[in-house]
C-alpha cells in the first residue's frame, strides 16, 4: 500500500466520521425558543465547527490505522471476495 493510497484511505475516512459527527448534539434554535429573524428554526444556536474537526480527526486516524493494519496485514484480500459471482449467474 502506496502513501497514496494510505492518504485517501485516511480522506475518505476522515470525510466519513465529519458527516456523522455534524448530526451528534445539535441544538437547534427552536429548541432554545428564540428564533432570529431571517433564519429556519432548525438552524443551529451553538455550533463550534473547530472542536467537531479536532474530534474527527483524533476518532479518524486510529480508524484509520485499524483498516491499514487489516490491508497489509494479509488478513483481508480481494482475493477472499467473489466480484463476479453476479455477472455467472
Amino acid at each position: 500500500m502506496t502513501i497514496t493510497s494510505v492518504f485517501v484511505l485516511f480522506s475518505i475516512t476522515w470525510f466519513m466520521v465529519l458527516f456523522l459527527a455534524l448530526q451528534i448534539n445539535i441544538k437547534t434554535q427552536a429548541d432554545f425558543g428564540e428564533v432570529v429573524a431571517g433564519t429556519h428554526a432548525s438552524a443551529p444556536e451553538n455550533f463550534d465547527l473547530k472542536k467537531r474537526l479536532w474530534i474527527t480527526t483524533g476518532i479518524s486516524i486510529p480508524l484509520c490505522a485499524m483498516i491499514v493494519t487489516t490491508l497489509v496485514s494479509g488478513w483481508v484480500t480481494l482475493d477472499m471476495f467473489s466480484f463476479f459471482s453476479v455477472i455467472e449467474n
